[in-house]
Protein backbone atom coordinates (compact mmCIF):
# COMPACT_ATOMS: atom_id res chain seq x y z
CA UNK A 1 0.00 0.00 0.00
CA UNK A 2 2.68 2.52 0.55
CA UNK A 3 3.56 2.34 -2.36
CA UNK A 4 0.84 2.78 -3.93
CA UNK A 5 0.46 6.05 -1.80
CA UNK A 6 3.99 7.45 -3.25
CA UNK A 7 3.64 6.63 -7.24
CA UNK A 8 3.84 8.67 -9.43
CA UNK A 9 3.80 9.99 -12.95
CA UNK A 10 6.13 10.39 -15.72
CA UNK A 11 5.95 13.49 -17.36
CA UNK A 12 5.59 11.93 -20.53
CA UNK A 13 2.38 10.51 -19.33
CA UNK A 14 0.77 13.29 -18.08
CA UNK A 15 1.66 15.18 -20.86
CA UNK A 16 0.64 12.64 -23.27
CA UNK A 17 -2.90 12.16 -20.67
CA UNK A 18 -3.24 16.18 -20.85
CA UNK A 19 -3.18 15.63 -25.49
CA UNK A 20 -5.89 13.12 -25.53
CA UNK A 21 -9.00 14.85 -25.96
CA UNK A 22 -9.08 17.83 -23.07
CA UNK A 23 -10.29 20.04 -25.72
CA UNK A 24 -9.43 23.32 -23.99
CA UNK A 25 -8.58 26.17 -26.65
CA UNK A 26 -4.61 27.66 -26.84
CA UNK A 27 -5.01 31.37 -27.37
CA UNK A 28 -3.26 32.75 -24.66
CA UNK A 29 0.11 34.51 -25.43
CA UNK A 30 2.90 36.22 -23.07
CA UNK A 31 0.69 39.43 -22.92
CA UNK A 32 -2.14 38.02 -21.60
CA UNK A 33 -0.50 35.46 -19.18
CA UNK A 34 1.34 38.64 -17.74
CA UNK A 35 -2.02 40.85 -17.63
CA UNK A 36 -3.82 37.70 -15.86
CA UNK A 37 -1.34 37.15 -13.12
CA UNK A 38 -1.48 40.94 -12.52
CA UNK A 39 -5.18 40.86 -12.60
CA UNK A 40 -4.69 37.91 -10.12
CA UNK A 41 -1.72 39.59 -7.35
CA UNK A 42 -2.91 43.29 -7.66
CA UNK A 43 -6.46 42.58 -6.54
CA UNK A 44 -7.83 42.40 -2.54
CA UNK A 45 -4.03 42.56 -1.88
CA UNK A 46 -3.80 45.97 -2.74
CA UNK A 47 -7.43 47.28 -2.55
CA UNK A 48 -8.47 45.74 1.01
CA UNK A 49 -5.87 43.68 2.84
CA UNK A 50 -3.21 46.35 2.52
CA UNK A 51 -5.04 48.68 4.97
CA UNK A 52 -5.62 46.11 7.61
CA UNK A 53 -1.67 45.18 7.34
CA UNK A 54 -0.63 48.78 7.38
CA UNK A 55 -3.45 48.77 10.95
CA UNK A 56 -1.14 46.35 12.33
CA UNK A 57 2.44 47.00 11.58
CA UNK A 58 2.56 50.64 10.58
CA UNK A 59 4.73 52.11 7.38
CA UNK A 60 7.31 49.34 7.83
CA UNK A 61 5.09 47.40 5.97
CA UNK A 62 6.08 48.79 2.88
CA UNK A 63 9.77 46.78 4.23
CA UNK A 64 7.77 43.03 4.79
CA UNK A 65 6.30 43.45 1.02
CA UNK A 66 10.16 43.14 -0.16
CA UNK A 67 10.91 40.30 2.20
CA UNK A 68 7.42 38.49 0.87
CA UNK A 69 8.69 39.29 -2.44
CA UNK A 70 11.88 37.83 -2.31
CA UNK A 71 10.07 34.79 -1.49
CA UNK A 72 7.72 34.75 -4.11
CA UNK A 73 10.62 35.49 -6.51
CA UNK A 74 12.32 31.89 -5.44
CA UNK A 75 8.87 30.44 -5.77
CA UNK A 76 8.28 32.00 -9.12
CA UNK A 77 11.59 30.37 -10.64
CA UNK A 78 10.79 27.01 -8.97
CA UNK A 79 7.12 27.19 -10.77
CA UNK A 80 8.48 28.66 -13.90
CA UNK A 81 10.61 25.47 -14.31
CA UNK A 82 7.98 22.85 -13.48
CA UNK A 83 5.79 24.61 -15.65
CA UNK A 84 8.00 24.44 -18.97
CA UNK A 85 8.56 20.82 -17.67
CA UNK A 86 5.60 19.97 -17.71
CA UNK A 87 2.79 22.49 -19.61
CA UNK A 88 -0.58 21.09 -18.36
CA UNK A 89 -2.99 22.47 -15.81
CA UNK A 90 -2.91 21.48 -12.38
CA UNK A 91 0.04 23.77 -10.72
CA UNK A 92 1.65 22.32 -7.93
CA UNK A 93 -0.85 19.78 -7.96
CA UNK A 94 0.70 18.16 -11.37
CA UNK A 95 4.30 19.07 -9.93
CA UNK A 96 4.03 16.98 -6.59
CA UNK A 97 2.89 14.48 -8.85
CA UNK A 98 5.88 14.31 -10.82
CA UNK A 99 8.35 14.80 -7.60
CA UNK A 100 6.71 13.09 -4.94
CA UNK A 101 3.80 11.09 -5.77
CA UNK A 102 -0.04 10.95 -5.34
CA UNK A 103 -0.35 11.52 -1.58
CA UNK A 104 1.17 14.65 -1.78
CA UNK A 105 -0.28 15.59 -5.08
CA UNK A 106 -3.53 14.67 -3.55
CA UNK A 107 -2.48 16.92 -0.13
CA UNK A 108 -0.97 19.73 -2.66
CA UNK A 109 -4.09 19.73 -4.72
CA UNK A 110 -6.30 20.06 -2.11
CA UNK A 111 -4.37 22.99 -0.34
CA UNK A 112 -4.91 24.76 -3.78
CA UNK A 113 -8.82 24.17 -3.72
CA UNK A 114 -8.79 26.01 -0.18
CA UNK A 115 -6.21 28.57 -1.45
CA UNK A 116 -8.18 29.81 -4.92
CA UNK A 117 -11.74 29.36 -3.06
CA UNK A 118 -10.79 31.61 0.07
CA UNK A 119 -8.87 33.68 -1.83
CA UNK A 120 -11.64 34.55 -4.24
CA UNK A 121 -14.00 34.89 -1.04
CA UNK A 122 -11.81 37.72 0.34
CA UNK A 123 -11.61 39.98 -3.31
CA UNK A 124 -15.74 39.56 -3.31
CA UNK A 125 -15.73 40.79 0.19
CA UNK A 126 -13.67 43.30 -1.02
CA UNK A 127 -15.67 44.08 -4.20
CA UNK A 128 -18.95 44.86 -2.05
CA UNK A 129 -16.93 47.73 0.02
CA UNK A 130 -16.69 49.08 -3.22
CA UNK A 131 -19.32 49.11 -4.40
CA UNK A 132 -21.15 49.77 -1.70
CA UNK A 133 -19.11 53.02 -1.60
CA UNK A 134 -19.54 53.62 -5.28
CA UNK A 135 -23.11 53.43 -4.85
CA UNK A 136 -23.59 56.06 -1.95
CA UNK A 137 -21.55 58.36 -4.03
CA UNK A 138 -24.44 58.36 -6.23
CA UNK A 139 -27.25 58.53 -3.67
CA UNK A 140 -27.89 54.95 -3.32
CA UNK A 141 -28.00 53.40 -0.05
CA UNK A 142 -27.98 49.64 0.24
CA UNK A 143 -28.95 49.05 3.67
CA UNK A 144 -25.60 48.13 5.98
CA UNK A 145 -27.08 44.90 7.08
CA UNK A 146 -27.29 43.74 3.57
CA UNK A 147 -23.35 44.90 2.96
CA UNK A 148 -21.07 42.95 5.62
CA UNK A 149 -20.65 39.62 7.41
CA UNK A 150 -22.57 39.13 10.30
CA UNK A 151 -18.81 38.47 12.17
CA UNK A 152 -18.42 42.48 11.96
CA UNK A 153 -21.34 43.97 13.40
CA UNK A 154 -21.42 41.29 16.40
CA UNK A 155 -17.83 42.76 17.23
CA UNK A 156 -18.82 46.05 16.80
CA UNK A 157 -21.92 45.85 19.00
CA UNK A 158 -19.78 44.08 21.94
CA UNK A 159 -17.11 46.75 21.62
CA UNK A 160 -20.07 49.34 22.18
CA UNK A 161 -21.19 47.63 25.01
CA UNK A 162 -17.82 47.30 26.39
CA UNK A 163 -16.36 51.17 25.84
CA UNK A 164 -19.08 52.75 24.66
CA UNK A 165 -19.89 54.98 21.27
CA UNK A 166 -16.91 57.50 21.68
CA UNK A 167 -14.33 54.90 21.66
CA UNK A 168 -15.50 53.09 18.13
CA UNK A 169 -13.90 54.06 14.84
CA UNK A 170 -15.76 55.10 11.88
CA UNK A 171 -15.93 51.30 10.69
CA UNK A 172 -17.03 50.43 14.10
CA UNK A 173 -20.06 52.81 13.48
CA UNK A 174 -21.03 51.34 10.56
CA UNK A 175 -21.13 48.08 11.50
CA UNK A 176 -22.53 48.91 14.86
CA UNK A 177 -25.84 50.24 12.47
CA UNK A 178 -26.08 46.87 10.22
CA UNK A 179 -26.38 45.04 13.91
CA UNK A 180 -29.08 47.48 15.06
CA UNK A 181 -30.76 47.80 11.89
CA UNK A 182 -31.29 44.62 10.98
CA UNK A 183 -33.95 42.47 10.86
CA UNK A 184 -33.92 39.52 13.18
CA UNK A 185 -35.19 35.87 13.34
CA UNK A 186 -35.80 35.56 17.23
CA UNK A 187 -32.91 37.51 18.62
CA UNK A 188 -30.56 36.72 16.03
CA UNK A 189 -29.84 39.45 13.39
CA UNK A 190 -30.24 38.92 9.90
CA UNK A 191 -26.87 40.15 8.20
CA UNK A 192 -25.17 39.31 5.07
CA UNK A 193 -22.78 40.47 2.48
CA UNK A 194 -25.23 40.36 -0.43
CA UNK A 195 -23.30 41.91 -3.10
CA UNK A 196 -20.19 39.66 -2.63
CA UNK A 197 -22.39 36.54 -2.95
CA UNK A 198 -24.24 38.26 -6.68
CA UNK A 199 -20.85 39.25 -8.05
CA UNK A 200 -19.28 35.43 -7.68
CA UNK A 201 -22.44 34.58 -9.50
CA UNK A 202 -21.93 36.83 -12.15
CA UNK A 203 -18.30 36.17 -12.64
CA UNK A 204 -18.31 32.50 -12.54
CA UNK A 205 -21.13 32.75 -15.67
CA UNK A 206 -18.37 35.01 -17.09
CA UNK A 207 -15.33 32.10 -16.86
CA UNK A 208 -17.99 29.49 -17.91
CA UNK A 209 -18.72 30.89 -21.16
CA UNK A 210 -14.72 30.50 -22.15
CA UNK A 211 -11.34 31.51 -21.62
CA UNK A 212 -10.94 33.67 -24.80
CA UNK A 213 -14.13 36.33 -23.29
CA UNK A 214 -12.53 35.81 -19.74
CA UNK A 215 -9.30 36.92 -21.28
CA UNK A 216 -10.20 40.05 -23.10
CA UNK A 217 -12.11 41.01 -20.41
CA UNK A 218 -9.60 40.52 -17.78
CA UNK A 219 -7.49 42.71 -19.95
CA UNK A 220 -9.37 45.64 -19.87
CA UNK A 221 -10.04 45.79 -16.34
CA UNK A 222 -6.04 45.04 -15.27
CA UNK A 223 -5.50 48.15 -17.65
CA UNK A 224 -8.09 50.48 -15.51
CA UNK A 225 -6.56 48.84 -12.52
CA UNK A 226 -2.96 49.89 -13.12
CA UNK A 227 -4.16 53.09 -14.15
CA UNK A 228 -6.30 53.75 -10.37
CA UNK A 229 -2.83 52.77 -8.43
CA UNK A 230 -1.29 54.84 -10.45
CA UNK A 231 -3.76 57.97 -9.91
CA UNK A 232 -3.84 57.11 -5.98
CA UNK A 233 -0.07 57.36 -6.33
CA UNK A 234 0.54 60.71 -8.14
CA UNK A 235 -2.82 62.03 -6.40
CA UNK A 236 -1.75 60.73 -2.90
CA UNK A 237 2.04 62.45 -3.16
CA UNK A 238 0.39 65.78 -2.97
CA UNK A 239 -1.40 64.87 0.77
CA UNK A 240 1.68 62.99 2.21
CA UNK A 241 2.74 64.06 5.58
CA UNK A 242 6.10 62.77 6.80
CA UNK A 243 5.04 62.72 10.02
CA UNK A 244 2.93 59.95 9.59
CA UNK A 245 5.61 57.84 8.82
CA UNK A 246 6.90 58.50 12.17
CA UNK A 247 7.20 55.98 14.37
CA UNK A 248 8.15 53.83 10.95
CA UNK A 249 7.50 50.28 13.23
CA UNK A 250 5.36 51.69 15.81
CA UNK A 251 4.80 47.71 17.02
CA UNK A 252 8.30 46.12 16.51
CA UNK A 253 9.34 43.50 14.31
CA UNK A 254 6.22 41.44 15.81
CA UNK A 255 3.89 43.78 14.78
CA UNK A 256 5.35 43.77 11.07
CA UNK A 257 5.26 39.99 11.16
CA UNK A 258 1.85 39.70 12.43
CA UNK A 259 1.13 40.86 9.05
CA UNK A 260 2.73 37.87 6.98
CA UNK A 261 -0.69 36.62 6.53
CA UNK A 262 -1.97 39.98 4.67
CA UNK A 263 1.04 41.10 3.30
CA UNK A 264 1.89 37.45 1.93
CA UNK A 265 -2.09 37.66 0.76
CA UNK A 266 -1.29 39.93 -1.48
CA UNK A 267 0.99 38.24 -3.31
CA UNK A 268 -1.15 35.05 -4.16
CA UNK A 269 -1.66 34.71 -7.22
CA UNK A 270 1.00 34.36 -9.06
CA UNK A 271 0.80 30.27 -9.32
CA UNK A 272 -2.69 31.40 -10.97
CA UNK A 273 -1.35 31.38 -14.04
CA UNK A 274 0.40 28.11 -14.27
CA UNK A 275 -2.98 26.69 -14.32
CA UNK A 276 -4.02 28.17 -17.42
CA UNK A 277 -1.18 25.78 -19.43
CA UNK A 278 -3.07 23.70 -21.77
CA UNK A 279 -4.15 27.41 -22.77
CA UNK A 280 -1.12 29.06 -23.63
CA UNK A 281 0.19 29.32 -27.37
CA UNK A 282 4.17 28.57 -26.14
CA UNK A 283 3.32 27.47 -22.53
CA UNK A 284 7.63 26.54 -22.15
CA UNK A 285 8.57 29.57 -23.07
CA UNK A 286 5.59 32.41 -22.26
CA UNK A 287 4.89 31.04 -18.57
CA UNK A 288 8.14 31.70 -16.94
CA UNK A 289 8.39 35.28 -19.01
CA UNK A 290 4.98 36.18 -17.36
CA UNK A 291 5.60 34.68 -13.55
CA UNK A 292 8.75 36.95 -13.07
CA UNK A 293 6.94 40.51 -15.06
CA UNK A 294 4.37 40.28 -12.99
CA UNK A 295 6.33 39.94 -9.88
CA UNK A 296 8.42 42.65 -10.65
CA UNK A 297 5.31 45.09 -11.58
CA UNK A 298 3.46 44.15 -8.80
CA UNK A 299 5.89 44.59 -5.55
CA UNK A 300 7.01 47.88 -6.83
CA UNK A 301 3.14 49.13 -7.11
CA UNK A 302 2.46 47.44 -3.54
CA UNK A 303 5.81 49.50 -1.91
CA UNK A 304 4.78 52.59 -3.51
CA UNK A 305 1.22 52.29 -2.80
CA UNK A 306 1.87 51.36 1.10
CA UNK A 307 4.54 54.51 1.26
CA UNK A 308 1.57 57.07 -0.48
CA UNK A 309 -1.53 54.96 2.01
CA UNK A 310 0.56 55.64 5.10
CA UNK A 311 1.77 58.97 4.63
CA UNK A 312 -1.58 60.31 3.97
CA UNK A 313 -3.31 59.04 6.91
CA UNK A 314 -2.26 57.53 10.20
CA UNK A 315 -1.70 53.93 10.38
CA UNK A 316 -3.76 53.78 13.28
CA UNK A 317 -6.99 54.84 11.07
CA UNK A 318 -6.27 52.37 8.25
CA UNK A 319 -8.41 49.28 9.64
CA UNK A 320 -10.70 49.67 6.70
CA UNK A 321 -11.60 47.09 3.57
CA UNK A 322 -11.70 49.95 1.17
CA UNK A 323 -8.64 51.80 2.45
CA UNK A 324 -7.79 53.42 -1.14
CA UNK A 325 -11.30 55.22 -0.96
CA UNK A 326 -11.20 55.97 2.76
CA UNK A 327 -7.68 58.14 2.37
CA UNK A 328 -9.53 60.19 0.24
CA UNK A 329 -12.17 60.50 1.89
CA UNK A 330 -9.88 61.10 4.94
CA UNK A 331 -8.15 64.48 3.67
CA UNK A 332 -11.37 65.23 2.09
CA UNK A 333 -10.89 65.11 -1.56
CA UNK A 334 -14.17 63.37 -2.21
CA UNK A 335 -14.12 63.33 -5.66
CA UNK A 336 -11.27 61.61 -6.05
CA UNK A 337 -13.00 58.88 -3.63
CA UNK A 338 -15.50 58.79 -5.91
CA UNK A 339 -13.70 58.10 -9.09
CA UNK A 340 -11.56 55.53 -7.24
CA UNK A 341 -14.61 53.67 -6.07
CA UNK A 342 -15.95 53.70 -9.22
CA UNK A 343 -12.81 52.20 -10.97
CA UNK A 344 -12.27 49.70 -8.44
CA UNK A 345 -15.24 47.93 -8.99
CA UNK A 346 -14.44 47.30 -12.31
CA UNK A 347 -10.45 46.52 -11.04
CA UNK A 348 -11.06 44.24 -8.61
CA UNK A 349 -13.66 42.38 -10.88
CA UNK A 350 -10.21 40.96 -12.81
CA UNK A 351 -8.65 39.31 -9.56
CA UNK A 352 -12.11 37.56 -9.10
CA UNK A 353 -12.16 36.05 -12.71
CA UNK A 354 -8.16 34.56 -12.15
CA UNK A 355 -9.15 33.14 -9.33
CA UNK A 356 -12.20 31.83 -10.79
CA UNK A 357 -10.63 30.44 -14.05
CA UNK A 358 -7.89 28.74 -12.06
CA UNK A 359 -9.98 26.57 -9.24
CA UNK A 360 -11.94 24.49 -11.78
CA UNK A 361 -8.73 23.44 -14.22
CA UNK A 362 -7.15 22.11 -10.85
CA UNK A 363 -10.43 20.02 -10.12
CA UNK A 364 -10.43 19.03 -13.79
CA UNK A 365 -6.60 17.79 -13.61
CA UNK A 366 -7.69 15.84 -10.39
CA UNK A 367 -10.51 14.38 -11.97
CA UNK A 368 -8.91 13.55 -14.54
CA UNK A 369 -6.08 11.46 -12.40
CA UNK A 370 -9.10 9.81 -11.50
CA UNK A 371 -8.49 11.21 -7.77
CA UNK A 372 -12.05 13.11 -8.27
CA UNK A 373 -15.22 12.29 -9.95
CA UNK A 374 -15.19 12.34 -13.49
CA UNK A 375 -17.60 15.17 -14.03
CA UNK A 376 -15.16 17.36 -12.84
CA UNK A 377 -13.15 16.56 -15.70
CA UNK A 378 -16.24 17.55 -17.88
CA UNK A 379 -15.28 20.00 -20.75
CA UNK A 380 -18.52 22.19 -22.28
CA UNK A 381 -18.80 21.54 -26.07
CA UNK A 382 -19.77 24.93 -26.88
CA UNK A 383 -17.64 26.88 -24.91
CA UNK A 384 -14.18 24.80 -23.99
CA UNK A 385 -14.32 25.24 -19.97
CA UNK A 386 -14.45 22.71 -17.43
CA UNK A 387 -18.45 23.32 -17.12
CA UNK A 388 -19.17 21.01 -13.96
CA UNK A 389 -16.30 22.35 -11.69
CA UNK A 390 -16.95 26.15 -12.85
CA UNK A 391 -20.63 26.05 -11.70
CA UNK A 392 -19.24 24.11 -8.38
CA UNK A 393 -16.41 26.36 -7.51
CA UNK A 394 -18.82 29.57 -8.24
CA UNK A 395 -21.21 27.55 -5.30
CA UNK A 396 -17.95 27.03 -3.03
CA UNK A 397 -16.81 31.38 -3.00
CA UNK A 398 -20.41 32.55 -3.69
CA UNK A 399 -22.05 30.95 -0.24
CA UNK A 400 -19.23 31.51 2.17
CA UNK A 401 -18.35 35.10 0.70
CA UNK A 402 -21.78 36.08 2.16
CA UNK A 403 -21.31 35.19 5.65
CA UNK A 404 -17.28 35.06 6.62
CA UNK A 405 -14.95 38.10 8.03
CA UNK A 406 -12.29 38.87 5.56
CA UNK A 407 -9.63 38.66 8.18
CA UNK A 408 -10.51 34.70 8.36
CA UNK A 409 -10.10 33.80 4.87
CA UNK A 410 -6.46 35.25 4.60
CA UNK A 411 -5.14 33.92 7.46
CA UNK A 412 -6.82 30.63 6.56
CA UNK A 413 -5.58 31.13 3.06
CA UNK A 414 -1.86 30.99 3.36
CA UNK A 415 -1.61 28.69 5.79
CA UNK A 416 -2.10 26.21 2.65
CA UNK A 417 -0.53 28.20 0.04
CA UNK A 418 2.68 28.47 2.02
CA UNK A 419 2.88 24.50 2.12
CA UNK A 420 2.31 24.42 -1.69
CA UNK A 421 5.29 26.39 -2.28
CA UNK A 422 7.82 24.86 -0.22
CA UNK A 423 7.05 21.51 -2.07
CA UNK A 424 7.34 23.41 -4.64
CA UNK A 425 10.64 24.70 -4.42
CA UNK A 426 11.68 20.92 -3.01
CA UNK A 427 10.47 19.52 -6.13
CA UNK A 428 13.22 21.71 -7.59
CA UNK A 429 16.02 19.89 -6.11
CA UNK A 430 14.30 17.14 -6.31
CA UNK A 431 14.51 17.48 -10.15
CA UNK A 432 17.79 18.48 -9.93
CA UNK A 433 18.91 15.04 -8.09
CA UNK A 434 16.91 12.67 -10.34
CA UNK A 435 17.80 14.13 -13.76
CA UNK A 436 14.87 14.95 -14.65
CA UNK A 437 16.14 18.82 -15.27
CA UNK A 438 17.09 18.00 -18.32
CA UNK A 439 14.08 18.08 -19.79
CA UNK A 440 13.20 21.42 -18.12
CA UNK A 441 13.62 24.46 -21.10
CA UNK A 442 13.28 27.04 -18.52
CA UNK A 443 15.79 26.33 -15.00
CA UNK A 444 16.11 27.95 -12.24
CA UNK A 445 19.39 29.83 -11.98
CA UNK A 446 22.11 27.20 -10.65
CA UNK A 447 24.22 28.43 -7.44
CA UNK A 448 26.32 25.80 -5.56
CA UNK A 449 24.70 25.66 -2.20
CA UNK A 450 27.36 23.15 -0.82
CA UNK A 451 28.90 25.97 1.42
CA UNK A 452 26.47 29.11 1.73
CA UNK A 453 23.53 26.96 3.47
CA UNK A 454 25.67 26.17 6.57
CA UNK A 455 27.44 29.50 6.26
CA UNK A 456 23.89 31.27 6.32
CA UNK A 457 23.02 28.63 9.44
CA UNK A 458 26.47 30.44 10.86
CA UNK A 459 25.82 34.07 10.09
CA UNK A 460 22.14 33.87 10.82
CA UNK A 461 23.18 32.73 14.70
CA UNK A 462 25.49 35.16 15.08
CA UNK A 463 23.00 38.13 13.78
CA UNK A 464 20.34 36.50 16.64
CA UNK A 465 23.01 36.15 19.39
CA UNK A 466 24.33 39.82 18.55
CA UNK A 467 20.95 41.51 18.01
CA UNK A 468 18.33 39.79 19.67
CA UNK A 469 19.24 39.03 23.12
CA UNK A 470 15.50 39.97 24.41
CA UNK A 471 14.08 37.36 21.97
CA UNK A 472 16.71 34.37 23.48
CA UNK A 473 15.70 35.96 26.96
CA UNK A 474 12.32 35.27 26.05
CA UNK A 475 12.95 31.80 25.26
CA UNK A 476 15.06 31.13 28.28
CA UNK A 477 11.59 31.71 30.09
CA UNK A 478 9.83 29.93 28.36
CA UNK A 479 8.49 26.21 29.58
CA UNK A 480 9.07 23.41 27.13
CA UNK A 481 5.20 23.40 26.97
CA UNK A 482 5.46 26.85 25.38
CA UNK A 483 7.87 26.22 23.17
CA UNK A 484 5.66 23.58 22.03
CA UNK A 485 2.56 25.43 21.80
CA UNK A 486 3.96 28.86 20.59
CA UNK A 487 7.12 28.18 19.00
CA UNK A 488 6.87 24.78 17.91
CA UNK A 489 7.13 26.41 14.10
CA UNK A 490 10.14 28.40 14.75
CA UNK A 491 11.78 25.54 16.24
CA UNK A 492 10.85 23.03 12.63
CA UNK A 493 12.53 25.85 10.71
CA UNK A 494 15.93 26.23 12.20
CA UNK A 495 15.71 22.23 12.09
CA UNK A 496 15.10 22.46 8.45
CA UNK A 497 17.65 24.79 7.76
CA UNK A 498 20.22 22.30 9.83
CA UNK A 499 19.31 19.87 7.63
CA UNK A 500 19.32 21.37 4.43
CA UNK A 501 22.52 22.84 5.31
CA UNK A 502 24.09 19.19 5.44
CA UNK A 503 22.07 17.97 2.32
CA UNK A 504 23.16 20.92 0.37
CA UNK A 505 27.33 19.94 1.29
CA UNK A 506 26.60 16.43 0.51
CA UNK A 507 24.64 16.74 -3.00
CA UNK A 508 25.65 20.24 -3.36
CA UNK A 509 21.81 21.73 -4.01
CA UNK A 510 21.09 24.76 -5.77
CA UNK A 511 20.70 27.96 -3.21
CA UNK A 512 17.50 29.41 -4.60
CA UNK A 513 15.16 26.81 -4.27
CA UNK A 514 16.74 26.42 -0.74
CA UNK A 515 16.12 29.97 -0.09
CA UNK A 516 12.55 29.81 -1.45
CA UNK A 517 12.09 27.06 0.71
CA UNK A 518 13.73 28.65 3.92
CA UNK A 519 11.84 31.55 3.80
CA UNK A 520 8.52 30.39 3.08
CA UNK A 521 9.31 28.14 5.90
CA UNK A 522 9.86 31.22 7.91
CA UNK A 523 6.96 33.17 7.01
CA UNK A 524 4.65 30.26 7.88
CA UNK A 525 6.10 30.13 11.10
CA UNK A 526 4.61 33.51 12.19
CA UNK A 527 0.90 32.93 11.32
CA UNK A 528 -1.45 31.94 14.54
CA UNK A 529 -2.37 28.61 15.71
CA UNK A 530 -5.62 28.72 14.82
CA UNK A 531 -4.67 29.12 11.65
CA UNK A 532 -3.00 25.65 11.89
CA UNK A 533 -6.09 23.86 13.61
CA UNK A 534 -8.21 24.82 10.83
CA UNK A 535 -6.13 23.88 7.97
CA UNK A 536 -5.62 20.37 9.75
CA UNK A 537 -8.95 20.07 10.01
CA UNK A 538 -9.65 20.78 5.92
CA UNK A 539 -6.61 18.44 5.95
CA UNK A 540 -8.10 15.50 7.45
CA UNK A 541 -11.39 16.20 5.07
CA UNK A 542 -9.23 16.23 1.95
CA UNK A 543 -7.74 12.17 3.15
CA UNK A 544 -11.24 11.15 3.86
CA UNK A 545 -11.93 12.08 0.68
CA UNK A 546 -8.80 10.81 -1.22
CA UNK A 547 -9.27 7.37 0.65
CA UNK A 548 -12.31 6.51 0.09
CA UNK A 549 -12.29 7.57 -3.69
CA UNK A 550 -8.88 8.98 -4.94
CA UNK A 551 -6.91 5.97 -3.68
CA UNK A 552 -9.34 3.17 -5.54
CA UNK A 553 -10.09 5.63 -8.89
CA UNK A 554 -6.69 6.37 -9.67
CA UNK A 555 -5.47 6.06 -13.19
CA UNK A 556 -2.44 4.71 -11.69
CA UNK A 557 -4.24 1.89 -10.65
CA UNK A 558 -4.35 0.51 -14.48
Amino acid sequence: MMNKLFRKKSVDRIVADAQQGTGLAKVLGVRDLVSLGIAAIVGAGIFSTIGLASYEGGPAIALLFVFVAFACVFTALAYAQFASTVPVSGSAYTYAYVTFGELFAWIIGWALVLEYAVSNAVVAISWSQYFVSMLEGFGIHIPKWLTMAPGYAADAHEKFLSVGMNALSISDKVELQAYLSAPRIGDVPVILDLPAGLVTVLVTWLVYVGIKESQQASNIMVAIKVGVILVVIAGGVFFVKPENWTPFMPNGISGVMGSVAAVFFAFIGFDSISTTAEECKNPQRDLPRAMIICLVICTLLYVAITLVLTGMVNYTELNVKDPLTFVFKYVGFDHMAGVISVTSVVAITSALVVYQLAQPRIWMTMSRDGLLWKKFARVHPKYKTPSFATIVTGIVVAVPSLFFKMDFFIDLTSVGTFFAFILVCAGVLYMDYTGLSEKSKFRVPYINGKYLVGLGVVVAWILVYQYRQDALQEWKEMSWRDIVEHRSLLVVFWLVWFVLAIMSFRYQFSLLPVAGILINLYLMSQLGASNWIIFLIWLGIGLTVYFAYGFRHSKLNE
